[in-house]
């Protein structure tokens, strides 16, 4: 687990319950304003952080979202489609983005907690 305020942009590892995953780490605000815009897809996961809501305008295709608590335990786990403005989270304090789908393989829901590591800094 990191400390609030010691995430980096970059990359790393996700560990949920069922599955072991690429992570892009967005920490910086401009890492985070930018998010998913502009791609046709990802590989693996996108944590923003800190961040307790998204919103998908601009995106060309769905994603599947998972609001995380300081903790990283899953508050709540939707999808949206694109153009749309999600709610905000008050306990979140992460997002995790992938493509639609996919977190219920991974067998995220509310009330699990993931594992965030990120690659050392080359």
């Amino acid at each position: 687990m990191r400390r609030q305020g010691t995430w980096r942009d970059g990359t790393g590892t996700l560990t949920a319950p069922e599955a072991t995953v690429a992570l892009e780490i967005a920490a910086s605000y401009r890492a985070r304003r930018r998010g998913l815009l502009g791609r046709d897809g990802i590989r693996g996961a996108l944590l923003i952080t800190p961040t307790n809501s998204i919103h998908t305008f601009g995106m060309r295709f769905p994603i599947d979202v998972a609001y995380l608590d300081r903790t990283l335990r899953v508050l709540d786990v939707v999808t949206m489609k694109p153009g749309r403005l999600g709610l905000v989270r008050l306990r979140g304090r992460h997002v995790l983005e992938a493509e639609a789908g996919t977190m219920a393989d991974w067998g995220l829901r509310p009330g699990v907690r993931v594992t965030a590591v990120p690659n050392p800094a080359a």
